[in-house]
């Protein structure tokens, strides 16, 4: 791949490149269409998925990649690191003692007003060590536990916003400002997608309701828009309007299609626009999902073993037909799957306390994201597969002033696993001080852990540019370091 131009060096042109296509798109499209439309018999192969042609076309990274595809499991809400990885003992023995002013002098909550002199919370969970490394679970994540030594543990974590949507903005696209590219649409646009039938970018979703924010964490930002994630249902069609009206013949829609491409075309050539290729683009990519978008979600084909591996029950929507899925889905060459389960935010109260719903959300999930991990390496997908999860922030090591029990919302040390591509299995990555409040050693910013998954894809993240208003901008901004300790 010749890396897309920087600040920090001046870059050869390269004419098979897509990033030369897309900021010279007017002469590469006039091209394209003067020619198809001088040639009735090429109109046909100028929009045949290529190298210039089809924006979603694999492409070269920067170097030798360790993973191609990722599956990301985002945990919406904050799950709380102390009930899950990051055992305190201290913190335990400490339980409902006022916490010592210097951890929180100057800091900022989500919710002041609750959080306001309240005490220490141990958590109430048991701990056990598992694997080779002795690495700390609770007995919430049963079967995470017993995939720990094929995940890396990474507890030091740390965000810069504190409140739900800005703050997964700023997990899923290095900014807390809308307008953004999330990370999918970058990968895609670095590395384009091997799927020829289905989104390079596919978000799939479960729980009680979207998460907050809702499309601008898989948007497009400033990119062309074929870059976003396409976001399917859980139930019936998976994208609406997927099949054809009654009356409509394969034949008659083809030559609409074949219609409508005309006459975009033509614009292009009037226009320049880069958004009229992806307008071309989608329709074809419609076309062709009518067959291979029902046939990913049937799994009647899988067998009953591992359904029951994932805990799915028939076609009933879940995270469960969601990892299953999005394994069917990188099978097929999605480049990137992103899989949203809420509700984590355990603030106490009705909904959303750690004695009840916190249990209940992990029971949703355990069993299928450890399935997840142990069917891709059975089917030898895990090598080149990389599994993210993770939150947007974690929880505070105090309580919060609630009718029941649970803890604010904390940026400064939270947990996240990785698993497969390319990623040290077994690893426990940095430490946080006895009460869990702060990361005191191996500091893994949100800036760093994207440097990182671009790493083990093959892209460096200060090359991987997209001039908007007069500068380059990145997923990193102008932070991020490779957290070498991750890597095999």
């Amino acid at each position: 791949m010749t890396p897309r131009p920087t600040a920090d060096a001046a870059l050869p042109y390269d004419p098979a490149s897509r990033r030369h296509f897309f900021s010279r798109c007017a002469m590469g499209l006039g091209s394209i269409a003067l020619a198809s439309m001088l040639d009735r018999s090429r109109l046909h192969a100028a929009i045949t998925p290529g190298p210039l042609t089809d924006p979603m076309a694999p492409q070269s990274p920067h170097f030798a990649p360790r993973a191609k595809n990722i599956i990301y499991l985002f945990m919406a809400g904050g799950p709380s690191q102390l009930d899950l990885f990051d055992y305190k003992p201290r913190l335990i023995s400490l339980n409902g003692q006022p916490i010592p002013e210097s951890f929180i002098a100057g800091k900022r909550f989500a919710f002041m007003d609750s959080s306001h002199g309240t005490k220490l919370l141990g958590t109430r969970r048991s701990f056990a060590q598992y694997g080779q490394g002795g690495a700390w679970v609770s007995d919430l994540f049963p079967h995470t536990a017993g995939i720990i030594d094929d995940i890396s543990l990474v507890k030091s974590c740390a965000a810069d916003l504190f409140n739900h949507a800005p703050a997964k903005l700023f997990m899923n696209t290095g900014s807390g400002q809308f307008g953004r590219p999330s990370m999918g649409s970058w990968i895609t646009y670095g590395l384009g997608s091997e799927a020829q039938n289905l989104p390079g970018f596919v978000v799939l979703q479960s729980g009680p309701r979207g998460p907050r924010g809702g499309a601008v964490n898989w948007g497009p930002g400033f990119l062309p828009t074929t870059y976003q994630g396409v976001p399917f249902r859980g139930n019936g069609d998976p994208i609406l309007n997927l099949a054809n009206p009654e009356g409509i013949s394969a034949h008659r829609q083809r030559q609409a299609i074949d219609a409508i491409r005309d006459l975009n075309l033509q614009q292009a050539v009037a226009t320049g626009d880069a958004e009229i290729h992806t307008r071309i683009a989608a329709y074809e990519m419609a076309s062709r999902m009518q067959s291979s978008a029902p046939e990913l979600v049937d799994l009647s084909g899988e067998s009953e073993a591992t359904r029951k591996l994932y805990g799915v029950e028939q076609d009933t929507p879940s995270f469960a037909r969601n990892c299953l899925l999005a394994r069917r889905l990188v099978e097929r060459g999605s480049r990137f799957v992103q899989l949203y389960h809420t509700n984590w935010d355990s603030h106490g109260g009705p909904g959303e306390n750690l004695e009840i719903d916190f249990v209940a959300r992990c029971r949703e999930v355990d069993q299928a994201q450890a399935a997840l991990v142990t069917d891709l390496k059975q089917r030898g997908l895990l090598k080149d597969t990389l599994v993210v999860w993770g939150g947007e922030f974690g929880r505070t090591p105090m309580g919060e002033n609630r009718d029941t029990t649970g803890r604010n919302h904390h940026i400064d040390a939270f947990t996240m696993w990785f698993a497969g591509g390319g990623t040290q299995a077994g690893a426990v990555i940095g430490e946080t001080d006895e009460l869990g409040f702060n990361s005191i050693t191996d500091r893994a910013h949100v800036h760093d852990i994207h440097a990182t998954i671009l790493h083990l894809l093959g892209l460096d993240h200060k090359k991987l540019t997209f001039r908007f208003q007069g500068r380059d901008f990145r997923l990193t901004d102008v932070h991020g370091r490779v957290i070498q300790k991750l890597l095999a």
